[in-house]
């Protein structure tokens, strides 16, 4: 580092950026579970349970098609946020071009290969006819969305490197509160059921996608005007994109061994009965909630640790570390808390007796998978800000081969039963933990080597 570089900021200073930065990325990271919330509400409360299963059952196809994409959002918030650590603006707006292009080639593959895409989910996934084709509706029509998430999350990515919460906040408040409306009008209103479900979220990531434009566009230009003098190399070609595929790689590998296991999850349910399928939706619902809460913390560690690993400023990493965990367990011990006294919340997702109560007699272990989930989550977002790919997937694959499978499939082929389902996703998240836990000291040694753009 130069001589005459900044000092890096007090730890109130950087405590205020956390928490800056934490809050409105809650906000926005929360109205994602609400929406979802509201839509297994509203097709918890039609007369029969296959529109909600359905809806489980096809949502696991999305969770895998979109989010191993997830390094468009992640590969370009830690890449980016470096590349501003490094005062680099040039290639932070470079970054943002190569992770769009790649955005247009991964949709334009998923909408061309819509039906075998389909047909092997569905041959793969246990589920009664009735639920299968209810599902498929919801595949129809949630699949034309593709160019509108992928290049959301370009800019999402993009947004959250460069500090801009309440843009965020903005994209989240237009997705999810049209997609609120949306369901409302098509389940309800018109009765279109699970493809109504699916339509929502297509139109919705489209109005998302017409808010993220301009807003992109001004913070493009706000760099380009505190930088007019900045000399920007070649947007694309495989030296300068390298990075970032080798970042999408890894955290392809890592995103699909979590999804999988989420996945698996899902599906073993279904062999049990449709009740049992429905109930740990639910469950999984109200996980994801807290999940997205705790993310608006980690979401602060991407930036802060991208930030301060373009500054090779270890003191800097430990103190967002710390933070973040502190604020992270906090906030999951407070919703376990209320899981375990207030059941009868549970009352308000569906009105159906039996589904009710096969969810409360599982809240135990959803309090104890939230609990080490919100390390898991918080390690995750500082991970992200380092751009270490290869240790993220490593630990993830280590997770799911020797954490969840094993008990997953006692559940599934053996004696195990439902309850060992939630074994598996418990033994999963202190997997989680643990290997990443493991890999945190080897980032805060003085010497560990920063990930820098490749040659121009």
């Amino acid at each position: 580092m130069a001589t005459d570089s900044p000092p890096p900021p007090s730890r109130s200073v950087l405590r205020k950026r956390f928490l800056a930065l934490a809050v409105p990325s809650i906000a926005a990271s929360l109205l994602v579970p609400v929406q979802g919330l509201v839509d297994t509400a509203l097709l918890g409360h039609l007369d029969a349970v296959e529109p909600l299963a359905a809806v489980a059952l096809a949502g696991v196809i999305f969770d895998l098609l979109y989010w191993s994409f997830g390094f468009l959002r992640m590969g370009t918030t830690g890449l980016t946020a470096q590349a501003i650590g490094r005062e680099q603006t040039g290639e932070a707006q470079a970054l943002l071009l190569r992770a769009l292009t790649l955005a247009a080639i991964g949709a334009a593959t998923m909408l061309v290969l819509q039906g075998p895409i389909a047909r092997l989910a569905f041959a793969v996934l246990d589920g009664a006819p009735a639920v299968e084709r209810a599902g498929r509706a919801y595949y129809d029509a949630r699949i034309w969305a593709a160019p509108a998430v992928l290049a959301n999350y370009c800019a999402m990515g993009w947004l959250l490197a460069l500090s801009r919460g309440r843009a965020m906040l903005a994209l989240a408040l237009v997705g999810n509160g049209a997609n609120i409306a949306l369901d409302y009008l098509f389940i309800l209103e018109l009765g279109w059921g699970a493809a109504g479900a699916g339509w929502a979220t297509t139109i919705s990531q489209y109005a998302s996608l017409a808010v993220a434009v301009p807003l992109v566009s001004r913070s493009w230009s706000r760099l380009r005007a505190a930088d007019p003098s900045q000399v920007r190399g070649p947007v694309f070609g495989l030296g300068v994109m390298r990075p970032l595929l080798r970042l999408g790689r890894d955290i392809w590998l890592r995103s699909f061994a979590l999804i999988s296991a989420f996945a698996l999850f899902t599906s073993f349910s279904a062999v049990f009965s449709s009740t049992i399928l429905a109930a740990n939706a639910i469950l999984l619902k109200v996980l994801g909630l807290v999940s997205y809460v705790v993310d608006g913390f980690a979401l602060a560690t991407e930036t802060l640790t991208g930030e301060h690993r373009g500054r090779d400023d270890t003191r800097g990493l430990e103190t967002v570390l710390g933070m973040a965990t502190i604020w992270g367990l906090a906030t999951a011990a407070g919703f376990a808390l209320t899981f375990l006294l207030a059941p009868e919340l549970f009352h308000l997702i569906s009105d159906q007796p039996e589904l009710v109560a096969a969810v409360v007699d599982a809240r135990l272990a959803l309090v104890a998978v939230l609990l080490l989930g919100a390390l898991a989550y918080i390690l995750d977002g500082y991970f992200i800000g380092l751009a270490a790919g290869r240790t993220m997937a490593r630990a993830m694959l280590v997770s799911f081969g020797l954490g969840f499978m094993p008990l997953a499939l006692w559940a599934r082929y053996g004696e195990g039963g439902p309850e060992a389902l939630w074994w598996a996703m418990l033994a999963f998240m202190a997997a989680r933990v643990v290997t990443l836990g493991v890999a945190v000291p080897a980032t805060l040694r003085a010497d560990e080597p920063t990930q820098r753009p490749a040659p121009r």
